[in-house]
């Protein structure tokens, strides 16, 4: 077959996937819509490959990959080093009280601070953060403000752990998150808070602060991924502006940022997989399986343990083919040098399965957190008289929900496919072989996007 003819092929195979009526992950039901869901699928695919052809005729040359970046009128006083204290000084401030309020406050969920601040705040909202203000982790970040006052030994970071440890700690979070139970009880989750603090202190006390904040320390490495899609860039102590997506390709290769930027992807899968009918089933069955050896819970937490490293394998595999299929156009580049040069195409896409899964979780039970910090430790005080605001269901009209989301997962996705077009254009030094190349990707693309919707129709099943 022809290189276009197979490109279209993929891109109808992944359609396939492409539910017949999706109903978005939401915390309330949508109105009906005036026209068919499904065609909001064939639409968003279309849009895809309309974009991939005016890609190959319209972008001949790289644009992404040159840096441009400006200091802003007052930066240098934003990442001052003064303002640099104060803000770590907040980190530091939020995490006593995270802790202290997961072992004296009494309730559970939405009704301690330790779980909504760590699970809701800290966890989504600091996405939508990072993507429009940048870092904003690496200002706050508790574990980085005590390490900078404390002695260091910064021993030399062997390069073959790369972020491997990055990848390790999200893996583990998001089973404590989607698997463990825990944030039914602050007090285990705020130990394995205080563990980590204390693991993430000593291994920067061994290769130094800005080298694990950098490489091991996981939601370091996670927001800063994030970040790259924004407009602002701290440099030499200087806040700046940079192009919208510039600074992804300026993404180091280092060893395990292919596994965690899967990590990244395959864990919203899973959670989006988890609470439809499919996954329902097999988890039965599973379970099922595990009658009388284990408990009922116990068998239950062993299968979604099973299903979140499914989740990251299926979307490592979905890549992994991409890349075959790119090596496969000719120009003499190996596995390797292909996996870690398209990494930054997936932060997109990571960044939109967060986003639309979890847009309205953050909208209407995010704001649980306004009440709580008027009483954190469940004392019965009214701090900044918000106690008695509850949780208004109505700040975001539920009909307007799937257009959103929507909107994310195809903004997201033709984002992605014009970074990977534009790291063809520098990897192969050939136009024509590189839009070649990502008539693969382009079919990987449309199957993340069916993949993406699929995910959002299960929460309405």
């Amino acid at each position: 077959m022809r290189p276009t003819t197979r490109a279209v092929a993929a891109a109808l195979a992944a359609l396939v996937l492409l539910p017949a009526s999706a109903d978005a992950h939401g915390l309330v039901q949508r109105e009906a819509l005036p026209i068919p869901q499904w065609l909001f699928a064939w639409a968003a695919a279309a849009v895809l490959v309309i974009s991939f052809f005016a890609l190959a005729v319209l972008w001949p040359q790289p644009r992404l990959e040159h840096d441009r970046w400006r200091p802003l009128p007052g930066g240098r006083l934003i990442a001052s080093a003064p303002a640099q204290a104060a803000f770590g000084l907040i980190g530091v401030f939020l995490l006593v009280v995270t802790i202290a309020a997961g072992y004296v406050g009494s309730g559970t969920a939405l009704d301690n601070w330790a779980p909504t601040f760590i699970l809701i705040t800290f966890w989504v909202g600091l996405v939508f953060l990072s993507i429009l203000f940048g870092d904003v982790f690496r200002a706050f970040s508790p574990w980085r403000a005590i390490g900078r006052v404390l002695p260091s030994l910064e021993r030399p970071y062997p390069e073959r752990l790369g972020r491997w440890p990055a990848a390790a700690v999200i893996l583990v979070f998001t089973w404590i998150e989607l698997v463990s139970g825990w944030g039914d009880h602050p007090a285990r989750l705020v130990t394995a808070a205080l563990l980590y603090t204390a693991g993430t202190l000593i291994a920067q006390y061994v290769y130094g602060v800005e080298t694990w904040s950098r490489r091991g320390e996981g939601f370091g490495v996670y927001y800063n991924l994030f970040s790259r899609m924004s407009v602002f860039e701290t440099r030499d102590g200087v806040v700046g502006v940079r192009p919208p997506l510039a600074g992804l390709p300026r993404l180091d290769p280092a060893a395990g940022t292919v596994a965690f930027v899967t990590v990244m992807i395959g864990t919203v899968t899973f959670d989006g997989l988890s609470q439809g009918p499919l996954w329902r089933n097999l988890s039965a069955d599973i379970v099922d399986a595990l009658d009388g050896t284990f408990s009922a819970l116990t068998a239950s937490q062993i299968a979604s343990t099973l299903g979140l490293f499914l989740g990251v394998a299926i979307v490592g595999g979905f890549y992994r083919l991409g890349i075959e299929g790119a090596r496969s156009v000719g120009g003499d580049l190996s596995v390797e040098r292909l996996q870690a040069g398209f990494a930054h195409t997936l932060l997109p896409i990571a960044a939109v399965y967060v986003a639309a899964h979890y847009f309205t979780f953050l909208i209407f039970e995010g704001q649980a957190i306004n009440y709580l910090a008027s009483d954190p430790f469940g004392q019965g005080w009214d701090l900044f008289g918000t106690v008695a605001s509850g949780i208004d269901y109505s700040i975001f009209p539920q009909k307007d929900t799937w257009y959103v989301q929507v909107a994310f997962v195809v903004i997201g996705h033709v984002a992605a496919l014009t970074l990977a077009h534009d790291r063809a254009l520098t990897l192969y030094g050939d136009a024509r072989l590189a839009v070649r190349s990502q008539y693969w990707m382009l079919g990987i693309m449309v199957g993340f996007t069916s993949l993406a919707l699929w995910l959002l129709a299960q929460a309405g099943t």
